[in-house]
């Protein structure tokens, strides 16, 4: 019997579109009714800890997650649905502050759900507009690779015992929208988020890691962390944004540093 440890993420996703059981679900926000729509989830002891953020960090930290999916499909924030489980002896003013986080970012809360739940589950779903969505399957040969901002902030973060921000990318996702063939946010290291693109436009995706601009205090092996939520696009034009590679033929992500071959980790659930 087959278990999700050794399928991971994307063999799941691969195998419920196989079976008919889930279609488009290869992007970062689904296109459903002229509506931009995108979901994420955030666990107690999975996610997050409480004693390495507050209420209110976590609520922003759930709006701004989501809004990068959007700030990926270059779409204006409508409103946020929030699914809450929490414990019954939770606090209300903690549950003030973290709705206080949620309404950071100036989206509206409009609904959700809220459960009894052992551990707190937060899961919230955005919903935007959009002229165009770029996906993660037209990347062509000769295509840029580009990046909105230096990567590796979440990784030295981590090592430094805080919780980064996350960026606000909306405006640089909409001006890319027009322009890119595929784009998504770095949320499972720049590795494996490239992969993504890759392997849905089945090309290769060449990329030169000296040329990939870091985060203060960020070291190389930061870049398979993760949680940098910037933007990755392919693109004939770069628009301005930093170039760290370009599009091939063939399959897969090449990194390499000073020519070299190099290799970097990545965040996978399940395993």
């Amino acid at each position: 019997m087959t278990t999700l440890e050794e399928l991971g993420e994307l063999g799941l996703l691969e195998e419920l579109e196989r079976r008919g059981l889930a279609r488009g679900i290869e992007h970062d926000a689904a296109l459903v009714g002229g509506l931009v729509v995108t979901q994420d989830a955030l666990v107690e002891g999975v996610h997050f800890r409480f004693d390495l953020l507050g209420w209110r960090e976590l609520g922003a930290r759930a709006a701004a997650v989501n809004l990068s999916d959007l700030a990926a499909a270059g779409a204006d924030p409508l409103a946020l649905l929030v699914t809450l489980g929490l414990p019954p002896e939770t606090e209300l003013d903690d549950v003030l502050e973290l709705y206080s986080g949620l309404n950071e970012r100036a989206v509206p809360v409009r609904g959700g759900d809220t459960t009894r739940a052992e551990h707190v589950v937060l899961s919230v779903t955005a919903l935007g507009r959009s002229d165009r969505v770029p996906g993660r399957a037209g990347a062509s040969p000769g295509d840029l690779v580009v990046v909105t901002g230096p990567l590796g902030a979440a990784g030295a973060a981590f090592r430094q015992g805080r919780l980064p921000p996350v960026p606000d990318r909306l405006g640089e996702g909409k001006r890319l929208a027009q322009a890119v063939t595929a784009m998504l946010d770095v949320s499972d290291g720049l590795a494996r988020d490239a992969a993504h693109i890759a392997t849905r436009s089945r090309v290769r995706l060449a990329i030169e890691l000296e040329r990939v601009p870091l985060a203060p205090g960020a070291e190389l092996g930061d870049l398979g962390f993760g949680e940098d939520y910037e933007l990755l696009a392919t693109t004939p034009d770069a628009l301005g944004f930093p170039v760290i590679g370009r599009v091939e033929e063939g399959d897969g992500v090449g990194l390499t540093l000073g020519g070299e071959p190099y290799s970097l980790g990545g965040w996978e659930h399940f395993r």
